[in-house]
């Protein structure tokens, strides 16, 4: 009986120190991933993506293919002038098939203030891959009813061109 609560007891830590491996590997891939960008590193940055992945910008109209938003930022990394996101905090999330995660970070930027990033990583052979990633930039909810009237009209326009 002893030897089974202790066997029980090892396998109870094994399986505690895997998902805790899993979360620091996507810590590191989110961390390395935007200094990457900071560096204006364009193969290490876009390297951290799924080769389907999507990026979704803060504008309405901002919703890449993994394709699409290297087209988009590649000029910006080529002048050395990318972005630099600091991470203010960060929770990331294990599904039980430990094949895939979600995360979402406060972010300090230099040019929107505090933003929230968001997404989904799938692993990978080689690792873990971001597959899906939001940028939000946060709005306080003080404000939030100016922050919607100085938007109404840019607002009204992008639901007539989807009608």
């Amino acid at each position: 009986m002893r030897k089974q609560i202790i066997l029980m007891l090892c396998f109870i830590s094994f399986i505690g120190f895997k998902a805790q491996k899993n979360e620091t590997q996507i810590d590191k891939l989110l961390t390395e991933w935007h200094l990457a960008a900071s560096r204006s590193d364009f193969n290490a940055y876009f390297h951290a993506f799924t080769k389907d992945a999507v990026y979704i910008g803060t504008d309405a109209k901002e919703r890449w293919t993994k394709g699409q938003f290297a087209s988009f930022s590649k000029p910006y990394f080529d002048r050395g002038k990318a972005w630099n996101f600091k991470t203010i905090e960060r929770h990331i999330s294990i599904a039980k098939d430990k094949k895939t995660a979600w995360f979402d970070e406060i972010l300090d930027t230099p040019n929107m203030g505090i933003c929230r990033g968001s997404g989904v990583l799938v692993k990978e052979k080689n690792g873990w891959k971001i597959s899906h990633y939001v940028l939000s930039m946060i709005i306080p909810n003080d404000i939030a009813n100016t922050v919607t009237e100085q938007k109404a009209a840019i607002d009204q326009q992008i639901l007539e061109e989807k009608k």
